[in-house]
């Protein structure tokens, strides 16, 4: 794989950098860099989706018939690298990069027609509804019914972790609509509004403090019939062909600007007047561990991108890439923990004040890092968790 930029591609980057130079606000750029989580404050994500949209940059990875680019992978893999490097906020994925290709590969020409355009814009605003309190790992043993009644589904039950529900106004959901044979073959995939009577919303706030994710309860709700993706009990396959699309998002560059940060950290002199991690050979050794690592998920990002832009469903290479990218990530985590110290036990509400925690007098990534760090700690469960990627890549890649 070759990874020098030609000409044409040198070009893109100066007015992609350009355009972010031109457009992120002060605000948008603080609120990137302080994000504590994959998942940006609604408010600041959608702030930037609005500006992307105007340019038509808002979906890379869609085909060009539904409002995507046209990029080649490496164009998509600079973009992503540009907006990471500028501090850009990250847009919530639940439309944009998962029920988004659902419901072209699966959804009705009125679904499209209706939901795709409003995907774009960030009109409707999306959450997912997979996981249930005896559902996470083994999605198989959802039991959220969905019993017919007319035109129309009845659900009764509950989802949970249900990321960003509190301000979602449109969910897709895994429903079971059948609960003879196998487990899987008993599953159904709708779109739902969450306004409908009968859904409720209750917080879960993380051991970081913050409220990201929630428990939505279903009583007597009804969905209609023309809110199903694919064929009753087949959204199985439904779930599994979006689960590819979460997996394979982006992942290095982001990656690779936290690495850089902490590498800089590691250059300063220590709180307690030590001296720069970077003389301690221990340190020295995982810092760049981590740093031949990071290479390998990004050759790993630009495989999953090559099979997108050719419009081809990433398969197992989703798998690995989702694996690399979140311990990955984990590790990151811990190393900068060690290199802000004291500072990692900053009070995270206040850095998350309206005034952007202007009193902390520590490294600016005080701000975050412990809250990273906690939030990140279920980057390797969410998605289906990483013990299930590996049975994935042996199965599918070893032929095991």
């Amino acid at each position: 794989m070759h990874l020098d930029l030609s000409r044409e591609d040198l070009d893109f980057r100066d007015e992609v950098r350009a355009f972010l130079e031109a457009n992120l606000t002060p605000e948008l750029r603080r609120a990137g860099r302080r994000a504590t989580s994959v998942f940006m404050d609604k408010t600041y994500s959608l702030a930037w989706q609005r500006i992307l949209h105007r340019r038509g940059w808002v979906a890379p990875a869609w085909p060009v018939r539904h409002g995507g680019t046209g990029w080649s992978e490496m164009q998509r893999y600079i973009f992503s690298a540009e907006s990471a490097r500028a501090g850009a906020p990250s847009l919530a994925p639940m439309g944009l990069k998962m029920v988004g290709p659902v419901i072209m590969g699966y959804g009705s020409e009125d679904q499209k027609a209706h939901d795709l355009p409003r995907i774009l814009s960030g009109e409707d605003y999306w959450c997912q509804g997979y996981s249930e309190p005896g559902a996470g790992s083994d999605l198989a043993a959802l039991q959220l019914r969905a019993d017919l009644d007319g035109d129309a589904y009845v659900l009764n039950g509950t989802k949970i972790w249900t990321t960003h529900a509190h301000w979602a106004n449109r969910m897709f959901c895994l429903v079971r609509t059948r609960s003879d044979g196998k487990p899987q073959a008993g599953i159904t995939f709708l779109l739902l509004d969450m306004e409908t009577p009968g859904v409720s919303v209750r917080p879960i706030v993380t051991l970081a403090g913050e409220h990201e994710v929630n428990q939505v309860f279903f009583d007597n709700v009804r969905v209609p019939v023309s809110g199903r993706v694919g064929e009753e009990n087949q959204g199985w396959t439904v779930a599994k062909y979006l689960l590819e699309f979460e997996r394979g998002g982006g992942s290095a560059a982001g990656l690779k600007v936290g690495f850089e940060r902490l590498k800089a950290l590691a250059r300063q002199e220590l709180a307690d007047g030590g001296g720069p991690l970077l003389e301690d050979p221990g340190f020295r050794s995982r810092l760049a561990t981590l740093g031949i690592i990071l290479d390998a998920v990004e050759m790993t990002e630009h495989r999953v991108l090559a099979e997108l832009a050719s419009g081809r469903n990433p398969g197992p290479a989703s798998s690995m890439l989702k694996t690399q990218g979140t311990e990955a990530r984990q590790k990151l985590d811990e190393l900068a923990i060690e290199g802000i110290a004291a500072y990692a036990a900053v009070d995270q509400k206040a850095a998350r004040a309206p005034d952007g925690g202007q009193d902390f007098i520590g490294p600016e990534h005080g701000l975050t890092a412990m809250a990273l760090y906690l939030n990140n700690r279920a980057s390797s469960i969410y998605g289906g968790s990483n013990e299930i990627q590996r049975n994935i890549m042996a199965r599918l890649v070893l032929g095991l």
